[in-house]
């Protein structure tokens, strides 16, 4: 989802529909969109970079290759991401390849798909 002109900020995070297990991915899918969508009401360029845990991403290439399609002012990473002891090595492999690919960004973590867009708040100008 790209909004309001030239994306500056990169939301990263898990697609609700590529996660295993039993469970309703609607509901997270309606609050990333909400999330999503305070960028445009603010006038910010946004883009998300969403993937699956399925195994049907090589995420390192997924991540790459968002992370240089723009020069981005903020990259927000989402609270599924943080929020599982299941996920550090991903966590860092995350970090990482923000550090690597968008070293001028600021990165901003989210606490739910709905305060996504005061997370970069807090770093763009």
């Amino acid at each position: 989802m790209d909004t309001a002109g030239t994306p500056r900020v990169l939301v990263i995070g898990l697609d609700p529909y590529r996660v295993p297990g039993p469970w309703n991915p609607e509901p997270a899918a309606r609050a990333i969109e909400a999330g999503l969508a305070k960028f445009a009401e603010h006038g910010v360029g946004v883009a998300s970079c969403l993937f699956g845990l399925d195994g049907s991403d090589d995420i390192g290439v997924v991540l790459a290759n968002a992370l240089r399609a723009h020069p981005w002012e903020c990259v927000t990473v989402g609270g599924g991401l943080r929020h599982s002891d299941d996920q550090v090595e991903l966590l860092e492999q995350i970090v990482n390849l923000i550090r690597r690919h968008a070293p001028d960004a600021a990165i901003a973590f989210n606490s739910s798909p709905d305060t996504t867009y005061e997370a970069a708040a807090r770093w763009i100008g």
